[in-house]
């Protein structure tokens, strides 16, 4: 099975046409959407309602903490732009799309494989895995052997050997490498809807569950339309400035 994972999506719709499109090309057989569907971007609706598609065709999808964030009015743990864009997003969504969100999961396992937004010891504390020390902790925290994780809006992959010793590759755009049986993985696709490496590009990654290849991709897009969408919408500015600087 070739499953397409996609993070971070965050509202961002040319951004996640543009990554659909490229997965499709691929002939990607499955989905999973590893939560942050919405926050940040000017379009919540036309991309839930395109998740939820994806679901009734048998796609995974996990709840992110801005997702959680439209559901609770006062989330003082969210800085004031993240604030600012969820209640902005709260009223612009049905009530059968709330329902939608409320119902998501914090984490999947199947096939010795783990989907978890933030990380695998306390996925609703939304703590980041943003190192070696981190990516140990999670790895450790599961018995999947590959952890598939967002949150952190930059491509990365971390393995363990059997002794425990943690390293991290720096993943190559385009580049399929076989993940051995004989480590244990956590891979973090980077964002769809907002990277933050300087690098605008969407991101997400194909993994194919038999030959154990994956694949990083980048994927240009018109980053220029979903900043000017996030100015129309009154967003703060510096939410349209990040998709044109890629961070």
């Amino acid at each position: 099975m070739l499953l397409a994972l996609l993070t971070d999506l965050h509202a961002n719709r040319e951004a996640l046409e543009a990554c659909l499109a490229h997965a499709e090309e691929r002939h990607a057989e499955q989905y999973a959407f590893l939560g942050d569907l919405i926050g940040y971007g000017a379009d919540p609706i036309w991309v839930l309602d395109t998740v939820i598609n994806y679901v009734g065709r048998g796609a995974y999808v996990l709840m992110g903490n801005h997702d959680l964030g439209v559901l609770h009015v006062d989330r003082k743990d969210m800085n004031a732009n993240a604030r600012a864009v969820v209640d902005w997003t709260r009223g612009q969504l049905n009530h059968y799309q709330l329902e939608f969100i409320r119902n998501l999961p914090m984490q999947i396992e199947f096939e010795n494989l783990l989907l978890v937004h933030a990380n695998a010891w306390a996925p609703e504390k939304w703590e980041y895995v943003d190192g070696v020390m981190e990516a140990g902790r999670s790895i450790k925290a599961t018995q999947a052997q590959i952890t598939f994780c967002g949150h952190v809006h930059t491509p990365s992959l971390y393995h363990m050997t059997d002794a425990g010793k943690v390293g991290e590759f720096t993943p190559v755009s385009d580049l399929s490498m076989s993940l051995s049986k004989l480590r244990r993985w956590l891979v973090q696709p980077g964002s769809v809807g907002q990277p933050r490496d300087g690098n605008p590009a969407a991101c997400y990654a194909l993994f194919d569950t038999v030959k154990r290849e994956l694949t990083f991709f980048r994927v240009p897009y018109d980053a220029e339309t979903a900043a000017q969408k996030v100015l129309e919408a009154g967003l703060p500015a510096v939410l349209a400035h990040r998709l044109v600087q890629g961070g």
